[in-house]
């Protein structure tokens, strides 16, 4: 029997083609609803996706015949992953595909803040020359924090190691540390901490898990870059910390207010107070969730999941 696989975004050609080439029945919808997906998935036994919708359990209920669900990606947070668990269905997700993506992007976030790089390459196409307001901080003999140790976590502090910083890991996980990183709890590294980088999934432990509580317990104003969820950090809060000078600059892939499909910001014009301080603040730098997607992960994220489709049903 064919199995059949519905993809709900686009991806990398490689994903399609090559479960094309091992056997499977690819079909395409990238616009119709989630209810008018979920009228006709009982058709399926597998689905890709991206971020379109949530897969939740009124969608999971309609998937009579579902057998995976795919996300190219590295998080799960969209699917209700404790539901399709206990209808024996396959999750998959690509976390190594973009790790290396994510750790380059969290490495020039803090080189740029350190050496005012977007400031200064602004001034001068102004026709300024300001060397002494765009004096620089150096990394080497800097502590890095890392809080998540996971595929991304490991990835950037592999990064690291050409510079001569003491590299600090906290997890929930226990003997996760390795050559690149020392695992300490989280007061050590609140403690240490000269920069802080957080590779979190967002889960309702790690929910607002940076508020005004978090930072203060912060020995050193610190530096701070978010490459994994936006809902991490209480925006407000952070905003309060730069502005006593707690927080020294922050470099910010992902925002709180992001919607799930990524397209937009703010339909109805409606700026938040903290967000507009973002915005206009020198020692910030925002990037619009690119981390891990660079043209070299977009084909390893697609032949990740495609790898890791077939192999599911080589087990069986």
């Amino acid at each position: 029997m064919s199995i059949k696989i519905l993809h709900i975004d686009s991806n990398n050609p490689v994903l399609w083609n090559q479960l094309e080439e091992a056997g499977f029945e690819n079909h395409a919808d990238f616009k119709s609803s989630k209810e008018e997906i979920e009228a006709k998935i009982q058709d399926y036994n597998g689905i890709v996706i991206r971020s379109r919708f949530k897969i939740d359990k009124t969608f999971l209920d309609s998937a009579t015949n579902l057998q995976f669900i795919a996300r190219v990606g590295a998080g799960l947070e969209s699917i209700d992953c404790d539901y399709a668990a206990e209808k024996g269905i396959h999750l998959i997700a690509a976390p190594e595909g973009n790790r290396n993506a994510v750790a380059e992007h969290s490495l020039g976030m803090i080189l740029s803040l350190f050496n005012n790089l977007n400031q200064a390459d602004a001034e001068v196409k102004s026709g300024q020359w300001n060397r002494e307001s765009n004096r620089g901080h150096e990394l080497d003999l800097k502590t890095v924090g890392i809080i998540g140790y996971g595929n991304m976590g490991k990835a950037f502090a592999k990064k690291l190691r050409g510079f001569d910083t003491e590299v600090l890991c906290y997890d929930i996980l226990d003997n996760v540390g390795d050559e690149n990183a020392k695992q300490v709890s989280l007061a050590e590294l609140q403690e240490k901490t000269d920069v802080l980088s957080l590779h979190l999934p967002w889960t309702p432990e790690t929910d607002k898990m940076v508020n005004t509580g978090f930072i203060n317990a912060f020995k050193k104003p610190f530096w701070i870059i978010n490459t994994s969820r936006g809902k991490n950090i209480v925006t407000a809060d952070l905003v309060e910390a730069m502005k006593s000078k707690k927080v020294l600059g922050a470099g910010l892939d992902v925002l709180e207010y992001e919607k799930l499909s990524f397209e937009t910001l703010f339909q109805d014009k409606n700026t938040p107070e903290a967000f507009q301080y973002l915005l206009e603040a020198k020692n910030v730098l925002l990037t619009p969730h690119i981390a891990g997607w660079t043209f070299e992960s977009h084909e390893r994220l697609a032949q990740v999941i495609v790898d890791k489709i077939k192999a599911v049903y080589d087990k069986k």
